[in-house]
């Protein structure tokens, strides 16, 4: 009987998830183990062009990466896993239709990454939209441009309110990012209304901390502040979201105001599946790896990325923050240490020092510090436009997006909304409670 090769079981098909099985296929001899990807969505999303998909500035479809098309040695399982028992080495797969099955694997590799955080605010999961994958991005976009439709024909005082009101909770990247681009799309629209103006647009920032985009350091968090304040934008610091019950917003500093559009950034959290997991787990949830990347005290269990809790040998003491830039580069390392340790050799440590941070402010606007170095403005914003090109995955997905660069730069913007096809908002956000899957008609 022909002996079957090991399994090598990827949960999660985000950044962790493609980079490792693009490095373990490209590595692994022919039969030398099976290599399987299963994930919800059979595409792998590059969030750092969410905010641009938002905008228009890139097709949607440009900031997603197929699986099948890109991993094609590797086998794609298109469903969810409910539970992981290690000791059995053993997956519960629930497709997207059908009964759940086990499947049994050899090696595990831990990639669910991270959820949006979400705290028990009234109204928080049935108003607001989260910010994470490519269907939020787009809806977002669909919606504002709507409201600012109705409000071009409303003649009600509260009705145009609530379309005009834009707020956005959390002032990391993700919401500042997204903040300035749906802004920047926002009042480009409005030259085309009759009965609304740019100055009619409210946008608000709420951020519970005292300063914004830390990870850029504190002076260019101000700065950016700055900037934000200078185009209109209410930048609201030490402050929380009480309440959004039915659009009725309500902020810690007393503020109230009635907005259709409630964006929730701020923070994430490890994914809940690790609970479903016998793996060993920190008090914040996350995945306990040794800095090579092994699960602690378990064989055959490695994890990285925004799920695990991966020692920063660079920062005695700390661990490597939830970032694109470490999960890539882990997720080569977790490669080769798993093919290594597969041939009878020692894993090696996952060390890298973190080279900075862009982010986008809007079109030709952004904001940079690398290797300690500061940068403002059209440079920064330039700086984080050839990153991110040369960072996402395959030669077709650059192409596309320089395409698409190209074409809004020659061309004005597309403002038009496509809100018909899409789903209700808060539906399709990912603050809502999962429910059964839906067919488009």
């Amino acid at each position: 009987m022909t002996q079957q090769p090991p399994r090598i079981l990827i949960v999660g098909g985000g950044y962790v998830g493609l980079y490792t099985a693009l490095r373990l296929t490209s590595k692994l001899q022919r039969d030398e183990a099976v290599v399987t990807v299963v994930d919800p969505r059979s595409y792998m999303t590059y969030q750092p062009f969410l905010p641009e998909a938002g905008a228009g500035s890139i097709q949607p479809r440009h900031t997603v990466v197929p699986l099948r098309q890109t991993l094609p040695d590797a086998e794609i399982v298109t469903g969810s896993v409910a539970q992981v028992e290690h000791a059995r080495k053993v997956a519960t797969i629930v497709p997207l239709e059908g009964e759940a099955y086990e499947l049994p694997y050899d090696v595990l590799v831990m990639a669910v990454g991270a959820v949006p955080r979400t705290l028990p605010i009234p109204g928080l999961a049935d108003w607001a939209i989260g910010f994470k994958n490519v269907e939020e991005a787009i809806a977002l976009r669909n919606h504002v441009l709507e409201c600012l439709d109705i409000a071009e024909t409303a003649t009600d005082p509260e009705i145009r309110e609530r379309n005009l009101t834009f707020v956005f909770v959390g002032g990391g990247y993700a919401g500042v990012e997204a903040l300035a681009e749906i802004e920047d799309l926002a009042r480009y629209a409005t030259r085309y209304l009759r009965n609304v103006t740019p100055d009619d647009l409210r946008f608000v920032l709420v951020e519970a901390t005292g300063r914004i985009l830390p990870e850029v350091g504190p002076e260019l968090g101000e700065w950016t502040a700055e900037q934000l304040r200078e185009r209109g934008i209410e930048v609201r610091l030490e402050t929380r979201l009480e309440s959004t019950v039915d659009g009725d917003v309500v902020l810690s500093d007393g503020t109230t105001m009635r907005s259709d559009t409630v964006v929730w950034t701020a923070g994430v959290k490890p994914s809940p599946l690790l609970e479903a997991t016998d793996l060993p787990l920190d008090e914040r949830g996350r995945l306990v790896c040794h800095a090579d990347l092994r699960v602690v005290g378990v064989p055959d269990a490695w994890g990285a990325g925004d799920c695990t809790a991966v020692p920063d040998l660079t920062n005695p003491g700390a661990f490597c923050s939830p970032s694109a830039q470490h999960a890539v580069r882990q997720a080569k390392v977790l490669a080769d240490n798993v093919i290594a340790v597969m041939r009878g050799f020692d894993p090696v440590d996952y060390r890298h020092k973190h080279n900075g941070s862009v982010a986008s402010l809007g079109l030709y606007k952004g904001v940079a510090q690398v290797k300690g170095i500061r940068i403002k403005g059209f440079p920064a914003w330039f700086l984080h436009r050839t990153y991110h090109m040369s960072k996402v995955p395959t030669l077709r997905r650059k192409v596309a997006v320089v395409t698409d660069w190209t074409i809004a730069f020659l061309f004005k913007r597309d403002v038009t909304s496509l809100w018909g096809t899409h789903q209700d908002l808060r539906t399709a956000s990912s603050l809502a409670e999962p429910g059964p899957r839906r067919h488009a008609i």
